[in-house]
């Protein structure tokens, strides 16, 4: 295990992050209700609800807020919702991945292509793209969590993978990722557990799609894969939009925004 710090494209990272708050709420809500349902509707029996829940919890949605979305599992609405996953590749030939949740998709399919084909990009096919790319645990913790070496000895204590810390002052980039534990897919709620007994309850956790290799991208490519990214982002379907690109702190601050 070796930590280190990869804090680049602040600038557009934040960006993309203040484009999906309008919507964070719901999203939050839908996936409670999804993790619900396809389990026991008790986040301390259910681990993909008890992420969901701590998730919620994390962005400050209101307790109410987190049980109705729980409740919600049991209506016949939720019955139509599907988890879908896109693949395609970006300017540049960056490679994409888009998880959607959609009760439609048709829409979702035509939509997401849409964004995709509008701004220099194009799907492709299933695995296409995620066979480069690995599927593991993401767990984040604000800067003041702790200190590099403080956050990599509960790391390895737990048994994280990796840790990389940026920590950035919070005054100036707001969204900075502060700590980023990496684990196994099967070791996340492990690993979350153990670390929250001595940082306290992380800032966020999930199973994410990790990249292998990175694309350099620089120039004019590089803004139209922004636009690219948040067209994506901003899609109601879209979950989380996942990319491979490296692009330098100059061309991200030129193009961002």
């Amino acid at each position: 295990m070796a930590g280190h710090s990869k804090f680049k494209n602040i600038m557009h990272r934040k960006g993309r992050a203040d484009a999906q708050r309008s919507k964070l709420f719901s999203k939050l809500s839908r996936d409670i209700t999804v993790a619900a349902k396809g389990g026991m509707p008790d986040p301390a029996l259910n681990p993909r609800l008890r992420l969901a829940v701590n998730n919620a919890k994390a962005e400050s949605l209101p307790k109410d807020v987190i049980q109705r979305a729980i409740n919600k599992a049991s209506g016949g609405d939720v019955d139509t919702m599907e988890e879908v996953r896109y693949e395609g590749r970006g300017p540049g030939g960056v490679g994409i991945i888009v998880e959607a949740l959609t009760d439609n998709r048709n829409r979702a399919a035509s939509n997401i292509g849409a964004a995709f084909k509008k701004n220099g990009g194009a799907l492709s096919e299933m695995n296409s793209v995620a066979f480069m790319w690995d599927k593991v645990g993401k767990i984040t913790y604000k800067a003041e969590a702790g200190t590099e070496d403080e956050v990599m000895e509960a790391a390895i204590e737990a048994g994280a993978q990796d840790v990389e810390s940026d920590l950035v002052k919070p005054d100036i980039y707001e969204d900075a990722p502060g700590h980023t534990i990496w684990t196994a897919y099967e070791d996340l709620n492990e690993v979350a557990e153990a670390m929250s007994k001595v940082l306290g309850d992380p800032k966020s956790t999930a199973i994410v799609w990790k990249p292998q290799t990175e694309v350099q991208v620089t120039g004019e490519a590089v803004g139209t894969l922004f636009k690219l990214l948040d067209a994506l982002d901003a899609e109601d379907d879209v979950s989380a939009v996942y990319s491979n690109e490296d692009i330098s702190d100059e061309d991200a601050a030129k193009f961002a925004g």
